[in-house]
């Protein structure tokens, strides 16, 4: 039975007509809610919604405290003096009766504690031709350290300190190191201890800057100053990713253009001197250069193999049949295009090691084995 009230304008209104002007109303409105959050999603977040992703890609952190807590207390500063004797002017040699006069310098680095027993890693030119190393804590301690052993090839050196207490770092030995990560460097820059500067990682594999021997760096926009060399290069997470060994330097207009040695070749290094005193590599006796670019039909270019420039007689690669002139295609079924990425193959494995090489020779592509043996002293 319908049911109607009096209307201020004298109509009478019927109860089911209110309910149906209501339902109408609010399917209505719920439409341009549905339409206005389709085509402007930044709506919710304004209204305290959930804002719409199609990426569902994870916020990061809004700060590295925790990751630089726990890499921090494993990062130490080194300091060097060097003793040495300067040549006096002639006049003053007269008059005082000798020629030199002792001198000395003082530097400082940084160094990585990997091990809860004082081993240290740090970079090579820190310490090279040093007479006293000191290291100072994160807790405040300072203790004199000793040289285990260096490898000027890679710019690694092991030094070694006798106090309690140490605390070791996360190494992130199998964690993978993207492009457009976040990194951290932490270490003595300019003297000022366990200062710690924030980038991403801007390239990985560099291995054309000659510096060293055997280089796969880690390039970071993290600012590297005087005083970093041999600190930590660390996650998000603070777990140590490479040792900070250099950058290229307002001389050369560079900006935030620094290199760090990956943990698991420097890791590889110290445990080959604390077990041997040495680091022993697989050497092949040839020196190889890189090939011209050849354009290929779909306008790309692309380089195949690499051309032995000096092969050294008797070596593991002339007895393998390898002459200069020859042409290496490949290293156990791998194609290889740059001859310094092969250096660093070759070194890495070990003396008495067996690798099978393809090799072309004018038209002739043949194979071939070759057994590595010690690298002789580089330098």
């Amino acid at each position: 039975m319908n049911q109607a009230n009096d209307h201020p304008s004298g109509r009478k209104v019927s109860v089911e007509s209110v309910i149906k002007f209501l339902l109408r109303s609010t399917v209505a409105g719920l439409a341009l809610a549905f339409v206005v959050l389709f085509l402007w999603p930044s709506v919710s977040e304004r209204l305290g919604g959930s804002p719409a992703s199609s990426t569902n890609m994870p916020a990061g952190p809004v700060s590295y405290a925790d990751a630089v807590d726990r890499a921090a207390p494993s990062v130490v500063s080194i300091y060097t003096k060097t003793v040495g004797f300067q040549q006096i002017p002639p006049r003053l040699q007269r008059l005082y009766g000798y020629s030199y006069i002792p001198v000395s310098r003082q530097d400082m680095g940084s160094g990585v504690l990997v091990s809860e027993d004082g081993y240290i890693l740090t970079n090579n030119h820190v310490i090279s031709q040093v007479q006293n190393i000191s290291v100072g804590l994160w807790d405040g301690r300072f203790t004199a350290a000793q040289v285990v052993g260096n490898d000027p090839e890679t710019d690694l050196a092991v030094l070694k300190i006798n106090l309690e207490g140490l605390p070791a770092a996360p190494l992130a030995e199998n964690v993978a190191v993207r492009v457009g990560d976040v990194v951290l460097a932490i270490g003595n820059a300019f003297g000022l201890s366990h200062t710690v500067t924030m980038g991403i990682i801007s390239a990985t594999g560099r291995n054309d800057l000659r510096s060293v021997l055997y280089e796969d760096f880690i390039q970071t926009d993290a600012a590297i100053n005087a005083g970093n060399s041999g600190g930590a290069l660390v996650n998000h997470l603070g777990e140590v990713i490479g040792i900070n060994t250099r950058n290229l330097g307002q001389a050369q207009g560079a900006q935030n253009i620094g290199f760090a040695i990956p943990i698991s070749m420097a890791k590889n290094v110290m445990q080959q001197i604390v077990e041997n005193g040495t680091v022993r590599r697989g050497w092949l006796g040839a020196v190889f250069g890189d090939l011209p670019l050849v354009l290929q039909t779909d306008g790309s270019a692309m380089r195949r193999g690499i051309q032995a420039r000096d092969v050294t007689t008797g070596g593991p690669a002339w007895s393998a049949g390898i002459r200069p002139g020859d042409i290496l295609l490949s290293i156990d079924g791998v194609p290889v295009d740059d001859a310094r990425a092969l250096l660093l193959i070759i070194a890495q494995r070990q003396p008495g090691g067996r690798v099978e090489l393809q090799v072309q020779r004018e038209t002739e592509i043949f194979e071939t084995y070759a057994t590595l043996i010690q690298q002789p002293p580089m330098r």
